[in-house]
């Protein structure tokens, strides 16, 4: 089956196979750390998400995991707030995103968006696809012709 259709099925990697734990379900209270500064452990707590996504815990007492090396990996959160969306003044969608029309022009005439800054986080083959049909848009709208192959449209989700 190709991707992104694999199956939910459970697989064990290498670092499962040397002995790493697996651990669902759990978020972290807090860094511990000793007097250099350097962390120890990570205090971890089991619960679950409701629609909203906001995280209820369902033990009392959380758990300590000795550590010596703590790697965050941060979601995305949208487009940065920076003075360019600030002074042009584009609308953003109800994601953040900056939201655009059918031809991937965004609230201010001649100010297109592509990629990540309007679809939100995503892979890069979207990306090359929307940059492709922003492109066409772009000529559309300098040229007045319709000769440019637009791959997707804005509004375009992963065959599941």
């Amino acid at each position: 089956m190709p991707w992104p259709t694999y199956p939910a099925i459970y697989r064990t990697a290498p670092a499962h196979e040397e002995g790493g734990t697996r651990l669902f379900s759990m978020d972290t209270l807090e860094f511990l750390g000793d007097e250099k500064g350097r962390i120890e452990a990570i205090t971890v707590t089991e619960g679950f998400r409701d629609e909203s996504k906001a995280f209820h815990p369902t033990t009392e007492a959380p758990d300590v995991i000795p550590a010596q090396l703590a790697l965050i990996a941060l979601g995305f959160l949208g487009p940065e707030r920076g003075r360019l969306i600030t002074d042009l003044g584009v609308e953003l969608d109800q994601h953040g995103n900056v939201a655009r029309d059918g031809n991937f022009m965004s609230s201010v005439e001649g100010a297109f968006v592509a990629g990540d800054m309007g679809r939100g986080q995503s892979l890069i083959v979207w990306a090359i696809a929307e940059g492709r049909a922003a492109a066409a848009g772009v000529d559309r709208y300098l040229t007045r012709r319709d000769v440019l192959p637009c791959p997707i449209g804005p509004g375009d989700r992963p065959i599941t």
